[in-house]
């Protein structure tokens, strides 16, 4: 697995019409090129019929927005890790508030990600979830409670507690599991919040993708790192 550092900024394009096509592309490009004016690493989720594409033409790290638990084989239409080490990406997001998935799913997706060498990102909607998501030992767990995402008001405002205990709660599992937070993430103060709190980094998707200015946007992100 490449190694990310930290603090980590991930930006999920989700499949807004902003990220469809070559724009997408575009979009990946800016978060580079901040990445490497202020030396904070940016990673990027474009949507999945871009992945190869976007994998191969940035030096930032790529991640699948899904993965599904299933091997190579005969299984039409499933995301398996395989493929998306195979695309030029270096992890993937796993059970996002708008793509659920079971336990077991999570855990059998991220043992089969550990066996590809790809970094794996577990979202959680609660401090008890995160909890038990950490004994799967995956890179990551970004804790998003539902109700804030896509909002304007971030999770470190409206609920900087689930930041602390999340933290304090996976790290008791696993001192190797990272904890990111997102929900309504969008300025630098707000990335800056997340940092004192505890948390590695930030996942966020509107604040830059359907941003007026998406480099001004990722510009403030890292302004107070």
């Amino acid at each position: 697995m490449t190694e990310l550092s930290k603090p980590l900024i991930v930006i999920n394009f989700k499949v807004y019409r902003e990220v469809e096509g070559p724009k997408a592309l575009d979009i990946a490009k800016l978060c580079g090129s901040v990445s490497e004016d202020s030396g904070i690493t940016i990673a990027v989720c474009p949507p999945s019929a871009e992945l190869g594409f976007v994998s191969r033409n940035v030096s930032i790290p790529v991640f699948s927005q899904n993965a599904d638990p299933h091997a190579p084989g005969p299984s039409t239409g499933w995301m398996t890790p395989s493929m998306i080490k195979a695309s030029g990406a270096i992890g993937t997001l796993i059970n996002h508030a708008e793509h659920k998935r079971s336990m077991k799913e999570m855990a059998e997706t991220a043992e089969l990600c550990k066996g590809c060498g790809i970094a794996s990102i577990i979202c959680a909607d609660s401090v008890e979830l995160a909890a038990q998501i950490a004994q799967f030992r995956p890179d990551m767990i970004a804790v998003e409670p539902p109700e804030l995402i896509g909002g304007d008001i971030s999770v470190t405002d409206a609920d900087p507690d689930i930041v602390e205990r999340t933290v304090n709660a996976v790290k008791e599992v696993s001192r190797s599991v990272s904890v990111l937070c997102g929900a309504g993430v969008k300025t630098g103060k707000d990335v800056k919040k997340a940092l004192d709190l505890g948390a590695d980094g930030v996942l966020l998707a509107s604040g830059v993708v359907k941003a007026k200015d998406p480099r001004a946007a990722l510009q403030d992100l890292v302004r107070y790192i």
